[in-house]
């Protein structure tokens, strides 16, 4: 027997930076399910979320690991019978290193996180989404940039899989969507981009509130 919630949004990655804040902008209009490695950090959310007067249902896992993936889906159909909402910001975000320099354990991971958890991730929420239902993808520039070949090359992985599946369900459904943040002041742009100057940069909650629209209406 599922619960009476009008309407839930997934949010895969959704401990820290544009994930949690869009998470929070999400809350006051839908149940969120939110995903991501850091207890604490998800703890913390959630107590923001409830604050402002929504509910959401915390899932610490990571999204590497298929059968965690299979059963929280499995939980959430069991729960809720579909999701109206999947916005994912979850990606690993590796060194900076020279293409010739890449560990094979930092290049592992992010094969395993940015390009095969998504792929396993869009067959497991596409039946959530049904027609109706709309998928988030968020937009990257670095792909092809100096020591980003570990990020740069399994983010556009990622990407081109939400293309393909954005262009085989514009008849069909769900609504596939890739939107462009702007530049935040995010702890994973720190540690690409050491000393950069985060004057001007877009706040998260300010970007979140910026990018609630295109990705909802």
């Amino acid at each position: 027997m599922t619960d009476p919630v009008s309407k839930v949004a997934l949010v895969t990655g959704a401990s820290r930076g544009l994930g949690a804040a869009l998470a929070e902008a999400l809350a006051p209009d839908y149940h969120v399910v939110a995903v991501a490695r850091t207890i604490g950090a998800l703890e913390e959310l959630d107590d923001r979320i409830q604050a402002k007067g929504g509910e959401a249902t915390l899932a610490p896992m990571d999204i590497s690991t298929d059968a965690a993936m299979q059963q929280l889906c499995r939980s959430i159909f069991d729960r809720w019978g579909a999701v109206s909402l999947w916005v994912h910001t979850a990606i690993h975000a590796a060194p900076l290193s020279p293409a010739g320099d890449i560990s094979a354990k930092d290049m592992d991971r992010s094969i395993a996180t940015n390009m095969t958890a998504t792929a396993r991730l869009i067959s497991y929420v596409a039946p959530l989404l049904g027609t109706d239902g709309r998928a988030v993808f968020f937009d990257d520039t670095h792909a092809g940039e100096a020591y980003f070949g570990a990020y740069g090359a399994t983010k556009v992985a990622q990407l081109a899989l939400a293309r393909s599946w954005q262009a085989e369900t514009v008849r069909t459904g769900p609504q596939v969507k890739i939107v462009a943040p702007q530049p935040m002041a995010t702890g994973m742009r720190a540690r690409f981009h050491p000393g950069e100057p985060r004057d001007g940069m877009a706040d998260i909650h300010a970007e979140a509130a910026r990018l609630l629209p295109e990705i909802i209406g």
